[in-house]
């Protein structure tokens, strides 16, 4: 079809482009979302110190009420590496989701020109024609686009929206694991120096024991052996402070990197308060259908299945016939005989060709069929991965729940059995000096108070890892991003100066996302 087209034939062609645009349907399934098994209330929820109202997750480590945990929080936020790139990924989703709309205009666009000088055959047909040679010279436009009949580049669209949906949620279920590991690191901080605390303090009264026993060997009133118990004691708890400092020492490091920074000693971010984080009597969890809201890694899931979902469209369209629409227009002169002269922006220059194709993939021997096949097995995956992600979050709720409430009553007679260890030692002491019992009865009230004080201060320990594994379970956390920007503006500053981003490094480029029910938008240029 030559471009200077009469008036009819234009209208003709704009009415069958407009016909085959809004006439365009999308084939493949509509997400929705799969049905999942989700309890009333949880396991212990008859124990009066669980609250099932639904609380504000968004900083639960104040619960804690310890203002330094609240700063090395506050520190991994915006130092923390994994963090940012997970914000990074966000980005890289966003320019998918560019890609992905620019398909759904015109997809081959190209300029072209050229110069050619041509010399014929002499013995050519046209060289009788008294033409053995000229140049000729050609510049124009082509483009070519597939339109969108059967939702093939609308379905695309949607799943990169869902996948950028994803992306995000991975952000936050980042940001709940990093607020999480930073609180277990610190407790687990605390819990070791007050582990070292006790033992340096039982220390210290064992090696009074055997001054003791020293002395009453000396003044021939007990045998050798009971300064030999006395040294073996001593010597045994002295050694599990090697032990202590190893572990000390590695849960600095691990939150050192949670810091954004290579290990180091962290005395000053850990000054201003001491002492295991007391943690709160009661802890209000929700409900459980509260966890498909909450909980990033469900939204993820369910994102990601939803993403595939689109993807079956993308691969059913290819069964059936592709509408492009081709045209081609440009300026072409051949510098000959008496149009030697002839100037290639003439508009008598000018040619054109514009047009409707089709073509249908008819003999693909099964390939597009089974091609549908993988992408809906795919789904099927992702569907079920969704219901096992919900199944695991309540999991790891009750998990955490059940050993919080257990760890605070086997604490409650830790602490009285502590007590009483001490008065027992008390007791054996005095009764020695007195002559009343022997040194063994010492020795045993050592070491039961050592083993007593260790383990309740590791069960206080236990307490507060449970509920920050109650609230890591609940997907507490991740709300503190609400309203600030998911990458860091040097990051964004760097990128800039090597890549042309456009308006994709603004936050309102992908924050809010952008609505999956209204996947035609204009290309990101």
């Amino acid at each position: 079809m030559r471009w200077d087209l009469d008036l009819g034939k234009r209208r003709a062609v704009l009415l069958m482009v407009s016909v085959l645009t809004t006439g365009c349907i999308q084939v493949g399934p509509d997400y929705a979302r799969p049905p999942v098994d989700t309890p009333a209330n949880w396991l212990e929820a008859q124990d009066p110190r669980l609250k099932t109202n639904t609380a504000e997750q968004k900083d639960w480590w104040k619960v804690f009420k310890d203002s330094t945990l609240d700063k090395i929080i506050n520190a991994a936020y915006q130092q923390n590496l994994s963090l940012q790139v997970a914000g990074v990924r966000v980005l890289e989703a966003r320019a998918q989701l560019g890609v992905a709309i620019g398909e759904l205009y015109p997809q081959t666009q190209q300029a072209f020109g050229n110069m050619q000088y041509n010399r014929l055959s002499e013995r050519s047909a046209q060289a009788f024609s008294g033409i053995a040679h000229y140049n000729q010279y050609q510049l124009g436009l082509t483009a070519s686009w597939e339109l969108d009949f059967w939702g093939r580049f609308r379905r695309a669209v949607e799943s990169a929206d869902y996948s950028l949906l994803a992306t995000i949620a991975d952000y936050d279920n980042t940001l709940v694991s990093l607020t999480a590991d930073v609180a277990t690191n610190y407790v687990l901080i605390r819990t070791a120096e007050k582990r070292l605390d006790i033992a340096r303090r039982n220390v210290e009264i064992q090696q009074e024991s055997l001054r003791i026993a020293e002395a009453k060997f000396k003044g021939g009133t007990t045998s050798l052996r009971d300064v030999e118990q006395a040294r073996t004691v001593l010597a045994g708890t002295q050694a599990t402070i090697p032990a202590l400092e190893i572990q000390l020492r590695q849960s600095t490091d691990a939150l050192s990197v949670l810091l954004g920074m290579p290990p180091a000693n962290l005395a000053g971010w850990l000054a201003g308060s001491s002492g295991i984080p007391m943690a709160p009597p009661y802890v209000a969890v929700g409900i459980p259908t509260d966890l498909l809201r909450r909980r990033p890694d469900v939204r993820q899931a369910e994102f990601q299945a939803a993403s595939q979902a689109a993807q079956i469209g993308v691969a059913k369209a290819n069964l059936y016939p592709a509408f492009s629409l081709t045209g081609e227009f440009g300026f072409l002169t051949t510098d000959v005989g008496k149009y030697s002269r002839a100037n290639l922006f003439d508009w008598r220059s000018r040619f054109g060709v514009v047009g409707p194709a089709v073509s249908w993939n008819i003999f693909n021997y099964g390939q597009i069929t089974n091609q549908v096949r993988v992408q809906d097995a795919r789904f099927q995956e992702l569907l079920i991965q969704y219901q096992n992600t919900v199944l695991t979050a309540q999991r790891d709720v009750e998990d955490n729940l059940i050993a919080f409430l257990k760890s605070a009553d086997r604490a409650r007679f830790l602490a009285e059995s502590a007590d009483a260890a001490m008065r027992s030692l008390d007791l054996a002491v005095l009764q020695y000096r007195q002559g009343i019992t022997d040194f063994t009865t010492v020795l045993t009230a050592q070491q039961s108070l050592l083993t007593e004080q260790d383990t309740l201060a590791n069960s206080l320990g236990d307490i507060a890892r449970s509920l920050v594994g109650v609230y890591r379970a609940l997907g507490g956390g991740w709300q503190i991003r609400e309203g600030q920007d998911l990458v860091p503006e040097s990051i964004k500053k760097s990128m800039a100066e090597r890549t042309d981003w456009g308006r994709l490094l603004s936050p309102s480029a992908y924050l809010p996302p952008p609505s999956p029910q209204h996947p035609i938008r204009a290309p990101d240029w």
